[in-house]
């Protein structure tokens, strides 16, 4: 985080990395051309408001924390955990919202539910997702998602000793810290076909207990493309940058602070740079029953140096991949691997790690029931159990 009185960045002075920037969006439309013209001409269309979009916001980079509002990126929905995230270009159900919100075009039924719940850290924290979208005709679609994502009955010790030294556990009282994001998503079929476009309005509110509060706002595009059996998707995440301004009640701190030698915080805005994600998956199919989808996705951040596979000061890329096998439509197995990192040895060496995900779906009818066996934070957390639901609701035909 950093004071706002500190927000001084200015676009001119990081020409060098818009240029770079600008390099690297060309690289990747580039090869698009020719068969996969349809996505070629959209991406040429959009590619300048895109990379004017990163600017704006890429401008404050050495200011902004690395993983500022990073409880979006854990993800939503048990089936795209089970595939370690790798869905920007096959998820076409109302989870798509938050995955990439061009595919809620394709959701089925007339208005599509999804929720899930996860306990997380062996239940320390509870994360709930749920989202509702529905079609506006026969070319539009919207959607509103919300995610909680908390610790709740965290002991406040702050005045169990009182001014004269006397410990009275009375006063230990409890609160909850919360992120909270409430996203308005629409999605809409273009006239080129196979080509699916969308975005996000997003609200954040971060709560502390009664310390302190955070409002945000920030927003997303997506796209995908199909042809054949090829898919291809991609999502800029917080393309204006998201700002969440802090507030603080320092008179419930200040006196405990001061006397235990504490930084007594002050109001601050904390700044969320954009992120690029890149999918393209191919699905095919063994008869009439059986069918394989593989996917492969690529995270870009712009905020500095990560302990990924591809990483520099400019951009670090992060793959991840995942499979889905589906028999009649009715189970599907899911596994993927993702979070892979480089880490020192005990002799002083390196190895890689990698995380794998598995997964398994069952649909029902208009019912779609989802779990994954997945690592919310690192290698050396405790795995945890997802599941999720999907309802699909159809008008009654007179």
């Amino acid at each position: 985080m950093f004071k706002t009185g500190h927000f001084n960045g200015t676009i001119t002075g990081n020409l060098s990395l818009t240029l770079r920037i600008g390099k690297l969006l060309i690289a990747i439309i580039k090869p698009f051309t020719g068969r996969f013209i349809g996505i070629f001409l959209f991406m040429k269309k959009y590619a300048l408001l895109f990379l004017l979009l990163i600017v704006a916001g890429s401008h404050v980079k050495g200011q902004a924390p690395k993983y500022s509002n990073e409880f979006l990126s854990i993800g939503v929905g048990a089936r795209a955990m089970g595939m370690s995230g790798a869905v920007v270009a096959s998820d076409q159900d109302a989870t798509a919202a938050i995955w990439n919100p061009a595919g809620l075009s394709n959701i089925k039924g007339d208005l599509q539910l999804a929720a899930m719940h996860a306990e997380l850290f062996a239940g320390i924290s509870k994360f709930d997702y749920a989202t509702l979208a529905t079609h506006i005709d026969s070319s539009r679609t919207i959607g509103f998602s919300i995610i909680r994502f908390g610790t709740d009955d965290i002991p406040n010790t702050l005045d169990l000793i009182d001014a004269t030294g006397v410990i009275d556990y009375s006063k230990i009282s409890s609160f909850s810290i919360a992120d909270y994001a409430f996203v308005f998503s629409y999605s809409k079929i273009t006239t080129t076909p196979g080509l699916r476009i969308g975005g996000n309005a997003k609200i954040i509110h971060r709560k502390a207990g009664d310390f302190g509060k955070a409002w945000g706002f920030g927003f997303d595009l997506g796209a995908q493309y199909t042809t054949g059996n090829w898919l291809f998707g991609a999502t800029a995440k917080d393309v204006t940058s998201t700002f969440n301004a802090w507030s603080y009640n320092t008179d419930l701190l200040e006196e405990t602070f001061s006397r235990t030698g504490n930084e007594i915080p002050q109001n601050t805005t904390e700044v969320t740079l954009p992120k690029l994600i890149l999918g393209g998956g191919y699905k095919m199919y063994f008869g009439k029953k059986i069918s394989l989808l593989a996917e492969l996705n690529a995270d870009f951040t712009f905020d500095g140096q990560r302990n990924v596979p591809i990483s520099s000061d400019v951009v670090s890329i992060d793959p991840h991949v995942g499979l889905e096998a589906g028999y009649s439509e009715f189970i599907f197995l899911r596994a993927g691997i993702q979070n892979i990192q480089q880490v020192k040895d005990v002799d002083g060496g390196t190895s890689t790690i990698v995380q794998p995900n598995i997964g398994v779906g069952v649909k029902l009818g208009k019912l779609s029931v989802d779990y994954a066996l997945t690592n919310i934070g690192s290698q050396e957390i405790l795995y945890s159990n997802v599941f999720s639901l999907r309802l699909e609701i159809s008008k009654r035909k007179k």
